[in-house]
């Protein structure tokens, strides 16, 4: 992440992203039964490309990775595609995993007080606290119970990111605020 300063001189967090050209390799349709552009992106070693995949591409490259994207648009297969489609004042729809943190309590994960820091109590002042009990649930624990566990590494969607600024020669992209996932994750970006 970065800053930015606008043409008004007002400054606008900013996270600098680097778009990778794709390549068209698919238009799904009525055979598929439902209308997408499938692209694939990165670079993978030819020797570990599978005979079917390599089929597939049908000499355009050897890719690390595919996505398809719903809907139809006016691109065949081989149309390459780079950070020259959007343009500054754009808004975007971004996409990624988010940072994984591990097992973490309540607190942090689901926004809990704690107990109170005094009036007896000695190490308990981030504990969950009661999880029902007997009535409600029949002495088990209730599905659904917001309790400490695995946080993050979520699917993550952003509406409504504008582009700052667009870099050709670069192949860089800079959106206003932050994007979901550590440095060197997948991100995908569709235009609104």
């Amino acid at each position: 992440m970065t800053q930015v300063f606008g043409e008004d001189g007002k400054v606008h967090p900013a996270t600098i992203v680097k778009v990778g050209p794709v390549v068209v390799t698919q238009i799904k349709g009525e055979k598929d039964g439902y209308d997408a552009v499938q692209v694939g992106f990165g670079v993978r070693r030819e020797k570990n490309v599978a005979k079917a995949q390599k089929g597939h591409v049908k000499g355009l490259g050897s890719f690390g990775g595919f996505r398809e994207f719903r809907g139809t648009a006016e691109v065949k297969a081989g149309d390459t595609l780079d950070v020259n489609v959007f343009a500054p004042g754009d808004e975007v729809t971004v996409t990624a995993i988010s940072k994984g943190k591990g097992f973490q309590g309540a607190v942090k994960r689901h926004g809990f007080s704690g107990g109170p820091r005094t009036h007896g109590q000695k190490h308990s002042e981030r504990e969950v606290g009661s999880i029902g009990g007997g009535g409600r649930a029949g002495g088990r624990v209730a599905k659904g119970m917001r309790m400490g566990g695995r946080m993050g590494g979520d699917r993550v969607t952003l509406h409504k990111v504008k582009v700052l600024q667009v870099s050709p020669e670069g192949g860089e992209l800079v959106l206003h605020g932050s994007v979901p996932g550590r440095p060197g994750t997948v991100v995908e970006i569709r235009a609104k």
